[in-house]
């Protein structure tokens, strides 16, 4: 009975919280409240963090009904703009369809600390997104304002190196999510002359990274992840830099998903790099194909289009691989298998992935990390068989990996390509195919 009646009153007490921050809301897009914003804005944010997580659902749903445009207001102007389409109607227009929750969340980013609250606010509605799709359009707002507010004209791009405070070091350790830092020791020798990493900072965080990037300086495109982040390999000299390649990007905000950022680091990178360093005349990655493995096991047709003889090579190809692992291609996530395969059982697997990035890149259902970079305007250069073995290169991609180019004359060219639902590719992978 005790517990009961506590229960209800924490329930009663999590109502009040709730009551209390919506209030909040309304008076911030006072007229009042305009005045007063950054008190009010302050009490807002503190009071949604002390929310507990069941009420913060309740707050998210409150945002996308009671903020949301008046559907009557919208129609009569909308009509008014069909008929007289002057500037004065289409300003009406444009004030009256956007979601009053976009200022609200204007006036909450004035307070000190608002952006960064705005990003947390954002990290926890993503992850109710799949189960409330009704929020998609409060979603939608959110992302329009930060993809305003994180714009690259407004990003600082900063060499992180070991002389790089230890709290960043520790943070670069933490959000690298494509190849696990393996310690101070590892990060160390990814901090070495021929190595460089580049993060991007925004004013309001000033000590948070956005996002960052690892390059190999090289004497040549590498084929194979593991002496890149190999902690006991020795440095190379300079005058073996021929080739920068980037190996590792991680975005370090969950609540920034989706904003447009890395393809502007890698430029400017890039751009960095040929300053520094104008002997290296290559830019290319070293890319994981994380989607490879997942898209293989399901048996995925050609796209309509393609060729019959490709189509037909492609079917042998797929059967050249179930007769080898027995009808189960679970089996190729292992370093011992994919090398006990013979050189025709290879290059089946090779055309099945060059297939797999240049004619489903392009579609929404492509690979992540391929659809980045060509929609970047890198092109697709070469495949790599047993270029990564790690557990996780093994699960995903069958050990797979690619290099994209970054030709710098012609990303313009190649982005456009891949607009129109084209791959830019090498000779090389065509022949695969």
């Amino acid at each position: 009975m005790l517990e009961e009646l506590k229960s209800a009153a924490r329930r009663a007490n999590d109502g009040r919280l709730l009551r209390s921050l919506m209030l909040d809301c309304h008076r911030l897009l006072s007229e009042r409240g305009e005045a007063n914003s950054v008190a009010i804005a302050r009490q807002l944010v503190s009071r949604f963090s002390a929310l507990p997580e069941e009420q913060q659902a309740g707050f998210f749903d409150k945002l996308s009904t009671d903020f949301s445009p008046d559907p009557q207001a919208v129609l009569n102007v909308a009509q008014a703009y069909a008929q007289e389409p002057t500037p004065e109607n289409l300003i009406r227009l444009t004030r009256l369809a956007e979601p009053p929750r976009q200022e609200l969340l204007r006036r909450i980013n004035r307070t000190p600390g608002g952006t960064a609250q705005i990003v947390a606010m954002r990290r926890k509605l993503l992850s109710r997104l799949p189960a409330q799709p009704g929020l998609s359009a409060l979603e939608s707002d959110f992302h329009h304002l930060l993809s305003s507010w994180f714009n690259p004209g407004f990003l600082q791009m900063q060499q992180v190196d070991w002389r790089s405070p230890a709290e960043l070091l520790e943070q670069i350790i933490r959000h690298e999510a494509v190849h696990e830092i393996d310690g101070w020791d590892d990060l160390r020798r990814r901090l070495q002359p021929d190595r460089r990493c580049f993060a991007f900072f925004h004013p309001q965080l000033p000590n948070e990274p956005l996002i960052f990037v690892e390059v190999a300086l090289v004497p040549e495109m590498p084929d194979a992840i593991a002496p890149l982040i190999d902690k006991r390999a020795q440095p190379l000299p300079p005058s073996d830099f021929k080739v920068a390649a980037f190996y590792s990007i991680s975005n370090c905000q969950p609540g920034l998903r989706g904003v447009s950022l890395g393809n502007f680091l890698i430029k400017r990178v890039a751009e960095q790099l040929q300053r520094e360093l104008p002997q290296i005349r290559r830019y290319c990655t070293l890319s994981p194909i994380p989607g490879f493995a997942k898209w293989l096991q399901a048996g995925t047709p050609p796209p309509e289009g393609v060729k019959r003889a490709v189509a037909e090579r492609l079917a042998e190809a797929r059967a050249l691989l179930l007769k080898a692992t027995g009808n189960d291609l679970a089996t190729l996530a292992s370093a011992a298998r994919l090398q006990a395969l013979d050189e025709p059982e290879r290059e089946a697997l090779s055309r099945l992935c060059a297939s797999y990035l240049v004619h489903h890149s392009a579609t929404p259902q492509g690979d992540a990390v391929a659809r980045f970079h060509l929609d970047n305007g890198a092109r697709l250069e070469r495949l790599n068989p047993l270029g990564d073995l790690s557990r996780k290169g093994l699960k995903q991609s069958f050990g797979m990996m690619v290099n994209y180019l970054y030709d710098l004359q012609k990303v313009e060219a190649s982005h456009e390509q891949f607009v129109h639902g084209e791959v830019a590719h090498s000779r090389a992978v065509a022949a695969l195919i």
